[in-house]
């Protein structure tokens, strides 16, 4: 049989990158928490090597992901793991997110959902965003989410955990 499962109700299943990139992740269990630690390292080795003064952009942050994705797809062991990428690009001042799937498919969204959660938020993430919402808005549009999904996942929904990223870094926010 197949269906929902919750394994680990206080499961975190995002990684900060680097101060102003965070990365959400879902798939396999094994493959996800492999796959998101050998990202968070290299992207924090990066920074290491660089002083600190040079941190990756999240589109170049994306472009790494999607090329080890792509490079493991080719091999023996690929990694089984969706991920969302989603940051705030100091040099530009602009917002970015990014979806990946195990494919090594990659996107540019200006929203974006994964797991069993999409099929509940992203019609509501279609009617409510637009391209210059701020965080309060933002806030009201994941409380809707956070809503509909009480309402209508057929498990018992624990909430969500919500994490911005602003210019002032990586926060954890309440709904």
């Amino acid at each position: 049989m197949r269906g929902v499962t919750i394994l680990k109700a206080e499961d975190d299943k995002t990684r900060a990158l680097n101060p102003h990139t965070l990365m959400a992740f879902s798939g396999e269990a094994g493959d996800t928490v492999q796959f998101a630690e050998y990202i968070q390292a290299n992207v924090q080795l990066y920074g290491m090597r660089n002083n600190s003064k040079w941190q990756l952009s999240p589109s170049a942050v994306a472009s790494f992901v999607r090329r080890q994705l792509a490079k493991t797809l080719r091999s023996r062991s690929p990694y089984y793991v969706n991920l969302l990428i989603g940051g705030f690009d100091c040099t530009t001042g602009k917002p970015h997110l990014y979806w990946l799937d195990y494919l090594a498919s990659s996107a540019a969204v200006p929203y974006a959902a994964h797991g069993y959660a999409q099929y509940y938020c992203l019609s509501i993430l279609d009617k409510h965003h637009h391209p210059d919402i701020t965080l309060e808005e933002g806030k009201k549009l994941m409380k809707m989410c956070h809503d509909e999904l009480v309402k209508r996942l057929p498990i018992d929904f624990k909430g969500l955990t919500v994490k911005a990223v602003t210019k002032n870094g990586v926060e954890v926010v309440q709904i």
